[in-house]
């Protein structure tokens, strides 16, 4: 039974990545590790792989109404799919499986990434419920901030690398900020960019974990499914108004994880 609502909140994933093109992610290893058993560490190694396939998918729609700039993706993807790769390659597998204790709390490597996925989680809900203020100059001439953008990219890899979400919420702003792209094209943009730099994440993996594929499948088919749900119900919902709605809901499910791992392991 409890397999079944993760199935269902698989769905939803994929239909909030669609329908507001961030935040959806951030559910997908939560979903992996209360309602399919999987390890932590794990997860954010299944998560990488489930979140970019969905993105690819979305990502389509978008290349197909001339959504996506490229330039833009290739500028800021490069350094994201490097820090990725070598977070998940190098630096996940460093991490000891006994981080440290204090008393009789031990926080173990799979705590440590969860504590870390909680925070995010947190400042991802923030940046859903605040009111937007980000807007784009587009007129004229497209510039890149290289310096500032290849830092952020960077940044937003070594993030993805650790807890594998997608990191929708940074980016888009980062696009419409630092690259000037209208929202809707820094949605499709920043799809691509998740698509990327989580497939490739993924596999860098050191070997160690091991690969649950029709666990990943299943789940993936169905977030899947869910992106193509959002992607149509965007043309029918402004999904500006269910945004802090949806944050509230991702900042009790971080609050939820931290309370769980602390105070309740």
């Amino acid at each position: 039974m409890v397999e079944v609502f993760g199935y269902i909140a698989s769905v939803l994933i994929g239909v909030s990545l669609g329908l507001i093109g961030s935040g959806g992610s951030i559910l997908t290893v939560p979903v992996l590790v209360y309602l399919f058993s999987v390890d932590a560490v794990a997860a954010t190694a299944y998560s990488l792989f489930i979140v970019g396939f969905t993105a690819a998918m979305g990502s389509m729609e978008y290349f197909r109404k001339g959504m996506v700039n490229v330039k833009t993706a290739i500028v800021f993807g490069i350094p994201s799919i490097i820090a990725v790769f070598l977070t998940r390659a190098y630096i996940v597998p460093a991490i000891p499986k006994v981080v440290f204790s204090i008393g009789d709390f031990v926080v173990t490597k799979s705590i440590l990434l969860l504590l870390l996925f909680a925070v995010l989680m947190v400042f991802s809900a923030y940046s859903m419920i605040k009111k937007s203020t980000v807007k784009s100059d587009v007129e004229g001439p497209q510039k890149f901030n290289y310096p500032v953008i290849l830092l952020e990219g960077a940044v937003v890899g070594v993030i993805t690398g650790l807890v594998g979400a997608g990191g929708g919420f940074l980016i888009i702003p980062a696009l419409v900020l630092l690259s000037k792209l209208p929202m809707k094209e820094a949605v499709g943009t920043s799809l691509v960019i998740i698509a990327a730099k989580s497939l490739i994440g993924f596999f860098g993996e050191s070997g160690e974990t091991f690969i649950d594929w029709l666990l990943i499948s299943k789940v993936t088919a169905f977030a899947a499914i869910g992106i193509f749900i959002g992607i149509f119900l965007s043309k029918k919902i402004d999904g500006a108004r269910l945004k802090p709605i949806f944050g509230w809901f991702v900042l009790a499910m971080g609050i939820y994880i931290i309370l769980k791992e602390t105070m309740f392991s």
